[in-house]
């Protein structure tokens, strides 16, 4: 099996309680959200931040993003066999982080962003030791149908978007949280007026604000 790898930043303590594994979104890569730990360091001094590259890179001339699978049809089929055969690196890779820092499973977080959510909500909820927490801003919820047989545990989960999102519509938020809501997984939720396919100060905010709650 393929390795992940990406930039790490240490627990600003210097000591590492918990972890937070941020997934980048289709067409970066882990360069790309590795800037949020700093964003965070206040709130979360304890915690450890690792962002791996995806493992596809982008099929595109000139272009050097990634991809965690790849998007031709942009339908719930494709969605749904990208996340299932892109999880088993990414379970991997958790893995490893967690046995370099020394942590139990349930001092992990996860944060995407965009394809990087699909992956987040799809692995957190299935681990075999609940998360502490997912954030996914700007994202979908892959195969809500299996949800409910596959699930593994129930994390807090906050989600997040931007009601001028063009890539991926606001919908997909109510969408998600009807579908964790229906399988009695506690979620948060945040429209952003005006904010397209992004994170902005108040999505920062709420996610820093979540986290460190989760991992106190």
């Amino acid at each position: 099996m393929a390795q992940l790898d990406g930039p790490r930043l240490d627990a600003a303590s210097g000591t590492a309680d918990s972890l937070v594994v941020l997934l980048h979104g289709y067409g970066a890569d882990g360069n790309d959200l590795i800037a949020l730990g700093p964003e965070w360091a206040q709130q979360l001094p304890n915690t450890a931040f690792a962002s791996p590259h995806a493992p596809m890179p982008l099929q595109m001339a000139g272009f050097g993003g990634r991809q965690w699978f790849e998007l031709t049809e942009r339908n719930p089929a494709e969605y749904w066999r990208g996340v299932t055969e892109a999880a088993p690196l990414l379970n991997k890779f958790l893995d490893d982080e967690l046995a370099r820092h020394n942590l139990a499973g349930n001092r992990l977080a996860l944060v995407g962003f965009s394809q990087g959510t699909m992956m987040a909500l799809h692995v957190g909820l299935r681990r075999a030791t609940q998360l502490a927490a997912i954030v996914g801003y700007s994202g979908r919820l892959t195969g809500a149908e299996h949800l409910a047989a596959d699930l593994t545990g129930r994390p807090p989960v906050l989600l997040a978007h931007g009601d001028q999102d063009d890539l991926i519509p606001v919908d997909a938020l109510h969408d998600a949280n009807a579908a964790l809501a229906a399988c009695d997984i506690p979620v948060e939720w945040h429209v952003s007026p005006g904010l397209g396919h992004g994170i902005d100060g108040a999505g920062l905010r709420l996610g820093g604000d979540f986290l460190a709650k989760a991992l106190a």
